[in-house]
């Protein structure tokens, strides 16, 4: 099988490549939403702290 015969995937290209293309970006954005909400967390629990002594 040639380079060019796998990238047309049997003529089912335009379906196969938009397809791997879409699931690329949302598992790229669910990461981004993840750390996001991480970090917002994070925050919001640091907030909730009582203050704190330096060194203590």
């Amino acid at each position: 099988m040639s380079a060019g015969g796998f990238l047309a995937m049997g003529g089912y290209a335009a379906y196969v490549w938009p397809a791997f293309g879409l699931t690329l970006a949302v598992m790229l954005w669910n990461v981004h939403a993840a750390r996001r909400a991480h970090e917002r967390a994070r925050e919001d629990a640091l907030r909730r702290l009582p203050d704190r002594e330096p060194g203590a």
